[in-house]
């Protein structure tokens, strides 16, 4: 494939590895970024706006203002393009460019036609991007670029702060005097924050763009779920719970795949089933960088995958007296891929490779799987035939909670 038609950073191996370090739950942020979107759609004059984190094979929307959309393939997206370099991407007329012009977004009902998005930046590295589209023709001043690059490193901050308070959160849950502090000491930041970011709704279209600009310039990091997080710390008053944020078990695991690959699995016309094992569907386990395996390994089921196909996820736990074990399968009834193929994927040498949809690959999702298994002390195999599917076994040890 012409790699022209085919963006991807030359960075992307490390660009995968930094997005999954951040071990996002993608259905998580909104609360956080959503007054960021509305912002950025005011300060653009848009009807939309879009704050997207991209993987190795889908755009995941972790906040929207102005349309519902939650995820969708990332050979479909025009933030791809945006994350390809340090400067924004701007595209004046969805329908008038080849690259877009048939996406489902351009025709009826959406009719979208202008773009607009600045990188999400972490580090020099692109995780995704802030983007504000609209249904007519437009442009905009070098003042609201300005702006709207402010709010994209917000957005950055505030992923970054969430991120690290609930490491925080994690690492202190056994050292209730020095969590009261932590959470004293954010408080007041983010009150502050908060407060600015009434004002600039306040003025509404009142405000000016120098004003907003001097309000913006203020905000360095936080939300109202984050100022709501603290109180939970500071309050103490449901200790179990606080200290079993960053736990997972098999039955809130399995709403979370159907929440997040039902969508993408629905859209292919295929079959995605997740079971467990109902008789330790209540143990608990750590999250840490789960959803990205398994996250991963589906997507690539879905994308070689045919119409009418059936993709079988199973979640067990196995219990030991000295150490649990997460253990699941993922199983596609797809085309299958050669051993000789097998072997460049999981060492990084493969190229692209379009799926049974015509979907585009980028090479990195199952590198980036071996890596994360790899790096939690457990094991990969796989089991492939051609023209018979293909199937991924990964067991994970659990530390002790």
């Amino acid at each position: 494939m012409d790699k022209a038609n085919f963006p991807v950073p030359e960075n992307e191996p490390e660009r995968l590895i930094h997005l999954s370090t951040l071990d996002i739950d993608y259905t998580t942020l909104d609360d956080s970024l959503k007054d960021l979107n509305r912002l950025a759609a005011k300060v653009a004059g848009t009807d939309i706006s879009l704050i997207n984190l991209i993987d190795a094979y889908t755009q995941w929307t972790v906040s929207s203002h102005g349309l519902d959309l939650k995820q969708m393939a990332r050979e479909e997206s025009v933030c791809q393009y945006t994350i390809m370099g340090e400067q924004e991407f701007e595209v004046l007329d969805l329908s008038a460019d080849e690259r877009f012009s048939q996406r489902f977004y351009v025709g009826d009902p959406l009719s979208l036609r202008y773009y607009f998005g600045i990188p999400l930046s972490d580090n020099g590295i692109n995780i995704g991007a802030l983007c504000v589209l609209d249904t007519t023709l437009k442009t905009l001043s070098p003042e609201k670029i300005e702006l709207l690059r402010i709010i994209a490193d917000e957005v950055v901050n505030r992923i970054k702060c969430y991120h690290a308070i609930e490491n925080m959160q994690t690492q202190l849950e056994n050292a209730a005097q020095v969590n009261k502090k932590v959470a004293h000491d954010i408080r007041g930041p983010l009150a502050g924050i908060i407060g600015l970011s009434e004002m600039i709704n306040q003025q509404g279209n009142s405000a000016q763009l120098t004003e907003v600009l001097q309000f913006i310039k203020m905000i360095h990091t936080g939300s109202r779920s984050l100022l709501d997080l603290a109180d939970e710390i500071l309050t103490n008053n449901d200790r179990e719970t606080n200290a079993r944020q960053h736990e997972l078990n098999l039955s809130t695991l399995q709403n979370k795949l159907l929440e997040l690959y039902i969508p993408q699995a629905t859209y292919k016309g295929i079959n995605l089933k997740v079971d467990i094992n109902e008789q330790t569907k209540h143990v608990a386990f750590e999250r840490y960088k789960v959803l990205q395996i398994i996250g991963n390994l589906i997507s690539n089921a879905i994308k070689f995958t045919p119409s009418n196909g059936t993709i079988q996820v199973s979640l067990d736990m196995v219990v030991n007296a000295h150490q649990n074990c997460l253990d699941f399968t993922v199983t596609d009834s797809g085309i299958g891929i050669e051993q000789h193929r097998l072997d460049q994927l999981l060492s990084g040498k493969a190229g692209s490779t379009v799926g049974t949809g015509e979907e585009k690959g980028y090479g990195f999702g199952l590198p980036l799987v071996k890596h994360l298994v790899d790096k939690l002390g457990g094991s990969l195999s796989i089991h492939s035939m051609m023209g018979q599917g293909t199937n991924f076994k990964v067991s994970l040890p659990q530390r002790p909670i």
